[in-house]
This record gives structure tokens, C-alpha cells and sequence, in this order.
């Protein structure tokens, strides 16, 4: 599959530069990093929310693991984890569970977690579970620009 059509087009759109790297199949964001030799801090993983009869996408580090509690704090008590259809519905060109860490091309409003801020460069899934996509900060801070800020995860 590599780049899903609709994150592909996003960026082609924004100009955003990145570079593709393809890895051997992994299932979970840990075992991606662990792949492709990279620290688990700097691969941005997608979380997809339920919130308030809508959606939304919560960034974090690969490494993290996501406190709902803290989200809930900033966010309201109406914040839960969304079922596998519903995101499978959400990121139809992308298989399953490889969630990409952008929401706008796909309608979601996007919260970023603090820690993922700090890396100088950041990777993420292309939509399938043998791509991944390699950018530097600057290009992640454009495609998070008007996305709220907060800490809400924990180092596994």
C-alpha cells in the first residue's frame, strides 16, 4: 500500500518534505521503531478519540502511553477511546491500525503531546504497517501548527 492516497495528496499539497522509509511488517508503533532503529520518543503515534459526538487525533510518542485522565483534565469528561470500526471508518486507505499522526487531511482536530515537540525530527505511519515517514521538526510543527498542546502521556 505504502503512503495512503489521502495523506499523500495532503502533503503533496502543503509541500510538506519528507522521505519514506519501508521497514519489515510490524503491528505495533514499539516493534516499528525497534525495526527501524530509531528511538521510540521520535515515532509519532495517532490515537483516535471519541469527543463530544465527533472525533479527534491525540499525538504522541511511540515510546508513551496515553493517561485519558490527564486528556479528560483539558479536554472535558467526554473523551473516550474510539472502537476499531470506528477508526478503520475514519482511515479507510489505511489498513488497519496504522494510523498516521495527522488529522487534518482526514477531518480530525489534532491534540500534541508535549514530549513528541521536543524531538528534532520525527517518523511516523504512512497508513500500512511497512511504511514509515521521516520528516524534520519544522515540517511536523507545520502540520500541528494550529493543534492544541498539553502533556497527557507517560514513558512506557
Amino acid at each position: 500500500m505504502a503512503i495512503a492516497p489521502t495523506l499523500q495528496k495532503y502533503f503533496a499539497a502543503e509541500n510538506i518534505q519528507y522521505e519514506v522509509i519501508p521497514h519489515e511488517l510490524s503491528m505495533t508503533s514499539a516493534r516499528t521503531a525497534e525495526a527501524c532503529h530509531i528511538s521510540g520518543d521520535r515515532l509519532a503515534k495517532g490515537i483516535v478519540l471519541r469527543r463530544d459526538g465527533g472525533y479527534m487525533l491525540a499525538i504522541l510518542p511511540a515510546s508513551h502511553h496515553l493517561r485519558l485522565s490527564d486528556l479528560r483534565t483539558s479536554l472535558g469528561d467526554n473523551v473516550h477511546m474510539a472502537n476499531e470500526t470506528e477508526v478503520n471508518r475514519l482511515f479507510s486507505d489505511c489498513a488497519h491500525g496504522a494510523v498516521p499522526a495527522v488529522g487534518k487531511c482526514y477531518g480530525l482536530e489534532m491534540i500534541v503531546d508535549d514530549s513528541i515537540e521536543a524531538q528534532p525530527d520525527i517518523y511516523m505511519e504512512a497508513g500500512d504497517h511497512e511504511t514509515l515517514l521521516h520528516m524534520g521538526h519544522a515540517q511536523f510543527a507545520r502540520l500541528t501548527a494550529n493543534a492544541p498542546h498539553g502533556r497527557f502521556s507517560a514513558h512506557d
